[in-house]
This record gives C-alpha cells, sequence and structure tokens, in this order.
C-alpha cells in the first residue's frame, strides 16, 4: 500500500482506488508529483497496474474535496481579462484552441443541424463557437456550476458528471471530451454512458495527454501531463485504445497529435523544473512564453510527426 502524504487544503481526504481499466488492486509505485501548476501544497503518488499497465494516481483525493483544485486560478476556469498587458495573446490563444477543435471535428458533422455535447465544457468556449459557426444545438457537462456564465443561455447546461445527468439515449450526432478523461473518476463509465447516448452513426472526439511522449521523457515527474492531483490516470497510446475498446468504442482515427498546443507542455515542462513545486504564474512568465514560441516555431510546424505530448481519437459505436 502506498501511502499519501501532502498538506491538503481543508485537509482534504484521500482515498484508495483501482485500476481504472481493469478494476485490479494489484500495483507497483511508478512516480511522484507535485501541483506543479497552481503551486498549491501536496505530494501525490502515482502508480501502475501490474495487470493492464495503466498508470493512475492512487490513493486520490475524494470527489467532494477535489474541486478546491478547480478555483479560478485553474487555466480553463480563468477569466479573458485576468492576464493584464498580455490579455489580448490570451484571447488570441485561446481562440485558436476553439478554431482548432472546430477544424477537427468539422469532418465527422452532418449536413443540417447537429446535436452536439462536450463533456467537460468549462466556460463553454467551444461550444459557442459550434452553435454560432455551425448552427448546431449544444449541451455541455461540468461539474462546477457554469450556468450563469457569459453566453451560457444557449447552452444545455448539466452540471455534474455525465452518469448522472438525464440526456437521452441515442440523441447526440457528436461528443467530444477535450483533456476531460484524465481528470475524470470513473472514465470507463463515462466513456460507457457516452456511448448510450450518442446515435448509432455518430462520432466521439476525444483529445488526452500521451505519457507515452517527447515530453514526458523530457520532464519525467515535472511533466505538465501529471498535473497532481487533477490529473487521476496517465494514457499512452496503448492503453488510451484499450479502454475505448472496453466501452464499447471502435477507433476509426488516431492522431499524435490534439487541438491543444504542445508547445505548452515544452515550456511548462522547463518552467516546472525551475519553480520546482512553487506554481507557474502565467502573467510573469507569459512574456517567456510567447518569446519561446517565436524561437521554437520552426520546430512547431512539425508538431503533427513529432509526438510532442498529446493524442486524440475519433471512435464511434462498435
Amino acid at each position: 500500500m502506498i501511502s499519501a502524504s501532502a498538506t491538503l487544503p481543508d485537509r482534504a481526504p484521500f482515498e484508495p482506488v483501482r485500476c481504472y481499466s481493469c478494476s485490479s488492486a494489484a500495483r507497483e509505485a511508478f512516480l511522484d508529483a507535485e501541483d506543479d501548476l497552481t503551486g498549491k501544497p501536496g505530494l501525490f503518488h502515482f502508480v501502475r497496474c501490474l495487470e493492464c499497465g495503466l498508470a493512475y494516481q492512487h490513493p486520490r483525493i475524494d470527489l467532494e474535496h477535489i474541486k478546491a483544485y478547480y478555483d479560478d486560478a485553474y487555466i480553463a476556469h480563468r477569466k479573458r481579462e485576468d492576464f493584464g498587458l498580455l490579455t489580448p495573446v490570451y484571447r488570441y490563444i485561446m481562440d485558436g484552441l476553439d478554431r482548432k477543435k472546430e477544424k477537427m471535428v468539422r469532418p465527422y458533422l452532418k449536413p443540417g443541424t447537429n446535436e452536439i455535447l462536450d463533456v467537460g465544457c468549462g466556460a463553454g468556449t467551444f461550444l459557442k463557437k459550434m452553435r454560432g459557426r455551425h448552427g448546431a444545438r449544444v449541451s455541455g457537462v461540468d461539474f462546477k456550476d457554469f450556468s450563469g456564465a457569459e453566453g451560457f443561455e444557449e447552452i444545455e447546461f448539466h452540471c455534474g458528471v455525465i452518469y448522472e445527468q438525464e440526456l437521452g439515449e441515442s440523441r447526440f450526432d457528436l461528443v467530444t471530451m477535450w483533456h476531460f478523461l484524465e481528470h475524470d473518476y470513473d472514465p470507463l463509465l463515462t466513456l460507457r454512458t457516452a456511448c448510450s447516448v450518442m446515435k448509432d452513426d455518430a462520432h466521439l472526439i476525444i483529445e488526452v495527454p500521451r505519457l507515452d511522449s517527447m515530453t514526458f521523457y523530457l520532464y519525467r515527474q515535472r511533466w505538465p501531463g501529471l498535473q497532481a492531483p487533477q490529473h487521476t490516470a496517465l494514457y499512452d497510446k496503448e492503453r488510451f485504445l484499450r479502454l475505448l475498446g472496453r466501452a464499447g468504442f471502435e477507433c476509426v482515427d488516431y492522431k499524435a497529435y490534439g487541438a491543444f498546443p504542445a508547445y505548452f507542455y515544452v515550456f511548462a515542462g522547463a518552467a516546472f523544473k525551475v519553480l520546482r513545486g512553487r506554481g507557474l504564474n502565467l502573467k510573469k512568465w507569459g512574456y517567456l512564453y510567447v518569446l519561446g514560441q517565436i524561437l521554437l516555431a520552426p520546430v512547431l510546424l512539425f508538431e503533427r510527426h513529432l509526438n510532442l505530448a498529446m493524442q486524440t481519437a475519433i471512435c464511434r459505436k462498435r
């Protein structure tokens, strides 16, 4: 049994967990990580399943107390005016992220109006873009309540986890999960629920960090894809596709990249090595971020072929 040693907000309790993929309790130590992104205290343990090889966090903070790690400092929940002089750059980057998502899903849209569900929708910017550009009927699920946020009057919003929502059977033409599954406390149930709410000819598009990537081997315990304690599981290509298969999906396309910029992992990993758990102040480091992106631009042109950090699977019901 691997113990937890951490000083946590409100003394958040840990709980044991079995492998998310095969339910085995047999495991071995993998690595330890800190909350490098926000700098909140704690040392968090990742293990590897001895049965199927999945890497996951054990023990984990229970679902009620993990919410303390998704406050306004969490990047997906930040307001767009939070970055001072760099606010226009931040807006451009985030708008570019939604443009990339829209480009990735466009081949899987049907003629006419589509029903789209985004699981872990955050501030809803992707759904707003899909509604504005394609006239889609859009729904979102997130465990943080965004129902009163700007623009959510056009989104059918569900607060909580997907498997506790009344979404209807065989309803959606497209389901997306952008960097959600690595946060999930029951990914197999989530995927099976997504399968049940999809039409027979619908697609699931899901993006997660890739454990067997160049940036992980470069940064190890400071790899941004660990993002302890929010990330509950770490997926290499083999385990990612195996989990999707167990949930009832077949992969029709696999990409060794995603909409999320791999450069963020290149930059953040280097910053985490310097800061050593003190948190990444995006206002303070923003100028270096932009400078580094300019300097690495020739390399980033080949991002799709370098297996830097991300992976995306496009699936349909098996």
